[in-house]
């Protein structure tokens, strides 16, 4: 079934600009139905049971995963054996740990939450190798990321299908205008976002 499961960074949610983007063409486009945008648990071990359940609910989706999330569709894809397209992905995220339990607040809901030694141990758990069949990945990245450094995608990505871009942020600059390539990779015909104008997004 041709469908798309996007998965948020940490402290996002389902009303972050890329997602909000992606359901509104979704909606436009007529395939809402075919797109998951779960509202992810901070803590990993639940994050990755609501994406185990909506790769169950969708079939075999096309995995979009920004920043931690780019983490999570990694372990997801290497599992499941499905595609996946990584924005800015997080490379190892328990090793930026500096051992100390920082109180955390979801930038989107204002939630508040405590980042454990359990929640590190839990990322740790999700580690998998460098993508073996790297013909299923696509790897979106821009230089400026401030809050990751993208070398470390580059590096662990390298056999991928790398498309590396100068400047730009950790939101990634300019996403709107990729979201038709993002639906072609799902397997959605052109034929239904003719009429819509990205810009307007």
């Amino acid at each position: 079934m041709t469908s798309i499961l996007y998965i948020h960074g940490l402290n996002s949610a389902p009303t972050s600009t890329k997602a909000s983007q992606l359901l509104r063409v979704a909606e436009h486009c007529g395939i809402a139905h075919h797109l998951r945008v779960p509202a992810l648990h901070h803590h990993p071990r639940q994050a990755i049971a609501q994406l185990q359940a909506a790769i169950v609910e969708l079939g075999r989706p096309l995995l979009v995963g920004s920043s931690l999330g780019g983490y999570y569709a990694t372990h997801l894809a290497e599992r499941h054996g499905l595609n996946a397209l990584l924005i800015n992905p997080a490379v190892r995220p328990h090793r930026l740990f500096d051992g100390k339990e920082v109180e955390q607040t979801n930038y989107y809901t204002n939630e508040t939450w405590l980042l454990t030694h359990d929640h590190v141990q839990a990322l740790a758990e999700l580690e998998v190798p460098a993508p073996q069949d790297a013909q299923r990945y696509r790897v979106w990245l821009q230089t400026a990321d401030e809050t990751l450094d993208y070398r470390h995608a580059e590096a662990f990505y390298a056999g991928c299908r790398l498309d590396i871009q100068d400047g730009g942020d950790h939101s990634y600059q300019g996403f709107a205008g990729r979201l038709p390539e993002i639906l072609e990779l799902a397997g959605f015909s052109p034929a239904i976002w003719q009429d819509f104008d990205f810009s307007t997004l």
